[in-house]
Formats: structure tokens, sequence, C-alpha cells
């Protein structure tokens, strides 16, 4: 039965509530899991990759993936290689929306090999799949797939909270990742360069900030270019709204 979009709106604010707060990356990671079973996607797997990685490594190379696919899928897909060609890794890199597998497999670029694997996860009950690539700065990427055992044609509407669940699922363990890194960047910010990136919360410009603190218009600049280095932000704007959201700075 396809959820109703009422129904698969309660539950994705349901999701949203229950990870307002702060939790390790297992227990968002099983929650996201919870919302995706009850859009009928009962498997879902997280992979980071490394930039410039174009294949999987075996599991017990990589620390930070999690997923509850089936363990005898699991099994199969690195004995048989697969993660060394799966075609969904190669899409993902040049792609910011979701990539349903149905369209990777008739994709004419696929190759006959490439085919088998998605053949092959239909015999473990795969049938049918979505994956989110989650992009990040400096080329960081990872990707979120959900599976179901239903050849069905996926909804929109669910397609769309998919997207959300997976893009807030990595926003929430970024944010964790750098709350819990005691010698992490944001530990690192000066207590001027705190109070100068506090006045660009508040929506001062450079020559507003010098005239407050007396400093000059370039020093503002150093301080803020350099709370754009250390919180891995590409705009002032940006550094500004992550040092709320990390509690660096009040709002």
């Amino acid at each position: 039965m396809k959820p109703a979009k009422e129904f698969a709106e309660a539950e994705f604010c349901r999701y949203l509530d229950k990870t307002h707060r702060r939790a390790p990356p297992q227990e968002l990671f099983d929650l996201l899991a919870a919302f995706a079973r009850s859009v009928n996607f009962p498997w879902i797997a997280y992979r980071p990759l490394a930039p410039n990685q174009m294949a999987f490594d075996p599991p017990h190379n990589d620390l930070e993936t999690m997923l509850n696919y089936p363990n005898e899928w699991q099994k199969r897909y690195f004995d048989m290689g697969y993660y060394k060609f799966d075609p969904i890794t190669k899409k993902i890199r040049g792609r910011f929306g979701a990539i349903q597998w149905k369209d990777v497999y008739d994709d004419t670029d696929t190759t006959e090999e490439e085919r088998r694997i998605f053949d092959d996860a239909a015999t473990f009950g795969l049938m049918a799949g979505v994956t989110i690539p989650l992009h990040g700065p400096n080329g960081k990427l990872a990707m979120i797939s959900f599976a179901q055992s239903s050849m069905h044609n996926i909804p929109k509407h669910i397609l769309t909270y998919l997207e959300l669940s997976a893009f807030h699922f990595r926003l929430k363990t970024d944010t964790h990742a750098l709350k819990d890194r005691k010698d992490g960047e944001y530990n690192c910010l000066s207590s001027r360069e705190k109070e100068c990136v506090f006045w660009v919360s508040r929506g001062k410009s450079s020559v507003d900030i010098g005239t407050i603190l007396g400093i000059s218009e370039n020093t503002v600049d150093f301080h803020v270019k350099n709370v754009k280095r250390k919180l891995n932000c590409s705009s002032r704007l940006v550094a500004a709204v992550k040092a709320m959201k990390l509690g660096i700075i009040d709002i």
C-alpha cells in the first residue's frame, strides 16, 4: 500500500521532532531507518566517499558506513566484488538530486555487468530503490540509499521526503561531529574572531564591525577569513549561521 501524502508528511514531521535534540550518528541512523520503513523503504545504507573515490571499499575498511541491508546481500555484494563497479557510485558525483535505480538500470551507458548488480539485489528482496547524493564542501561526498521490496513507481512526494530526510540526517551527523571534536576548528576561534563573526550574524559590514571593535576594516576581514577557514565555510554569512548553530556565538 502506498502511503498517502498526509501520512508521509506526518511521519516526516515525527522524524524531525525525534531528531531535534543532539544524538550520536547511530541513533540518528536508526531514526532515519524508522522513518524510511514508515514509507515502505525497509532498507537503507549511508556511505561516505573520499574525494575522487570511484568504488566502495570492503566494509571492514570503513567505520563510517551504516546500513541495515540483509546480511546475505551484504556478503554477496562484497564476495562478488560488486563494490568495484557499482554504477550508482559513478552516477552520484555529477548529480545533486535523487537517483532512482530503475533509471540507472535503463541508462544506455550502464553495462550488462553493472545491471547484474540490480538483478542480483532483487533476488535478495531489494527490488527497487533510490540514492540521494550528499555533497559537502571541499569535495566531501556521501550517499544514502533507500530500498524496497516492490517494483511500484515511487510517488513524487515520497521521493521529496526521502531527499529531505537524507539531507537532515547529514546535517545532524555533521553537527554532532563538530560538537564532539574537542580540538576541532570551532574551539580554535580566538575571542576576536568570535566577536567579528557575532557582528556578521547581526548583519554588520566589515566597516561597521571595525568601528564597533576599534580595529581596521582589513583586520576585520582577516579575522572573518580565518573563521571561514576554521569552520570550512565558503562565505561569511554561512560561517555566521554555522557559528550560531554550533553555539559558538549567541543567537
